[in-house]
């Protein structure tokens, strides 16, 4: 069997326990970064910090490729390049497809159930998740940048978005707290008056997406000379030519 290419990985801290499954015995990767979840709040600092990051892993020698373990994320990756190193990403708008297994299994399971908001690990314990905690974690931070009128209404505005939503559903890949998040995601859908679901995840795209192969119906990769871009339709990402400033 072919060995692995070697990589450098920038990863978004929402994967990390369940990365740590699929990357036991991965000698082939020689770099290895996290970032904070944070990022996704605000997604043009998301794309200097990673563009930034992607140009120092570009400098190494002994790497064959930079892979991001990100979707698209609101556009936050979007114009990534690199001079020397291909870069490679999942074809995912985020990492609930990711979790999933396929864009396909998250676009199945957004017909199905549409009213779903899924729940992980990573999302629970940055408490970015509807729930008590959120509330309270909102209240703290928000009320160290603005007047406590702000605060409220910023508050009330999360809540209402909630409304769109009436199941809380945990995807489980079996990760050794699994079984405590998903009794957190279960309090959290009874403080709701939310139905639960237990889902089992598909670690399928996240292990390939470190091993490979890197099947261009799975991946996205972006050689020297081409940038990520957004693509409109099933695809989600696509290569563009690098775009230089006027």
């Amino acid at each position: 069997m072919k060995s692995p290419p070697s990589i450098a990985l920038l990863i978004c801290d929402v994967f990390e326990k369940e990365l740590a499954l699929v990357t036991a015995g991965a000698n082939h990767i020689v770099e290895q970064r996290m970032l904070e979840i944070a990022l996704h709040d605000r997604p043009e600092i998301m794309r200097g910090v990673l563009q930034q990051a992607v140009t120092e892993l570009d400098q190494r020698d002994d790497i064959e490729a930079i892979v991001l373990v990100y979707g698209l994320c609101g556009c936050g990756v979007t114009g990534l390049h690199a001079a020397r190193h291909p870069l490679v990403i999942p074809r995912a708008h985020d990492c609930r497809a990711v979790f999933l297994g396929s864009k396909e299994e998250f676009a199945r399971r957004q017909d199905t159930c549409p009213g779903c908001y899924y729940y992980t690990p990573g999302w629970n314990l940055a408490r970015r998740v509807p729930g008590p905690d959120r509330l309270a974690f909102l209240k703290e931070t928000l009320s160290q940048k603005f007047e406590p009128e702000d605060v409220e209404f910023l508050i009330e505005s999360e809540q209402e978005m909630w409304a769109n939503y009436d199941t809380a559903a945990f995807i489980d890949l079996g990760t050794p707290e699994a079984a405590r998040e998903a009794a957190y995601t279960q309090a959290c859908a009874q403080e709701r008056g939310w139905k639960f679901e237990h889902i089992q995840g598909d670690p399928a795209l996240l292990r390939d997406l470190i091993w490979g192969p890197w099947d261009a119906g799975r991946y996205q990769i972006i050689v020297p000379g081409q940038q990520l871009g957004h693509s409109p339709d099933a695809a989600i990402l696509r290569a563009e030519p690098v775009k230089t400033p006027p």
